[in-house]
């Protein structure tokens, strides 16, 4: 019997004025699984991650997160029951070292009362052991961020979602921007999450790093869902046809190859036409 998914959205719509984003999507997250959410640009994919971190507001649907029905009104609220949120711009900031991003907006502190401070030499321990759990060694804390590798950034935001109590983890494109050795970085961070038993929703348009780390498989088209599979029940070439769309890229091939057919016998007809011309003109010259 399979276990019960740790996030749940049904027959989800959203509406913005009389433009419809997303129509009668439904999905799955498991603990312990990676689901990965691809589609084309355009495709409806941010508007369900912010309505599953609670940016949006469905229009129509149900939202469950741990088997209890749910409307989240602000990202904090999922937050504090632990869904987590990494997105491409991350939320770091470049000049501030390792230890100050880690724990931005949640210090932690020492002393009481009006002599409460910053618990600096905590921060640095802290954030040295949770990224060697994520397989990070970073020699000196007080790197700055922005003196980071994309990959090594992704791996923060990643490690702090962790440490803060994340049981599911919705990554925004964290691969997009990254050559091959970085993006190969990050779904490494990825399996080691998937390891730790978060669910996470992987948002992707690059089906093989899809195909990589996962164990589900979400396509949008257009604001709908256009299939829903495991692992085992699609390829990754077929992945790759149905968001490619290959079967309208083939009747658009036929179609073209119809076009150039009649504009070839077309060409040949006008030829034709022009020899005729050229020739009763000659013989015109010739009576006078």
């Amino acid at each position: 019997m399979m276990a019960e998914p740790i996030l749940e959205v049904q027959n989800i719509t959203k509406m913005f004025g009389s433009v419809i984003a997303l129509s009668d999507v439904s999905a799955k997250v498991y603990s312990g699984e990676v689901t990965c959410l691809l589609g084309d640009n355009g495709a409806g994919k941010s508007t369900l991650i912010k309505i599953l971190s609670g940016v949006h507001q469905q229009t129509d649907g149900d939202y469950f997160f741990e088997g209890q029905s749910t409307t989240l009104s602000s990202p904090r609220q999922a937050l504090n029951m632990g869904i987590a949120t990494v997105y491409q711009d991350l939320s770091l900031i470049p000049l501030m070292p390792v230890w100050r991003n880690f724990f931005l907006g949640s210090e932690p502190e020492k002393g009481w009362g009006p002599f409460r401070r910053y618990d600096i030499d905590f921060a640095k321990q802290t954030v040295q052991e949770e990224l060697g759990k994520m397989g990070i060694d970073i020699r000196d804390p007080d790197q700055p961020v922005g003196t980071m590798s994309g990959g090594e950034r992704q791996s923060i935001a990643i490690a702090r979602a962790v440490y803060f109590g994340a049981k599911a983890l919705i990554l925004d494109e964290p691969t997009a921007a990254l050559g091959v050795k970085q993006a190969g970085t990050v779904l490494r961070y990825i399996a080691q999450a998937k390891a730790r038993n978060l669910g996470v929703i992987f948002i992707t348009h690059n089906p093989h790093h899809a195909y990589a780390v996962g164990d589900r498989f979400i396509i949008l088209k257009r604001g709908k869902t256009l299939g829903i599979w495991s692992r085992d029940e699609i390829t990754r070439e077929e992945m790759i046809r149905s968001m490619s769309g290959a079967d309208e890229l083939e009747a658009l091939s036929h179609e073209l190859d119809v076009l150039a057919s009649v504009d070839a016998g077309q060409d040949e007809r006008v030829a034709a036409l022009e020899h005729q011309v050229a020739k009763s003109l000659e013989e015109d010259a010739g009576n006078n």
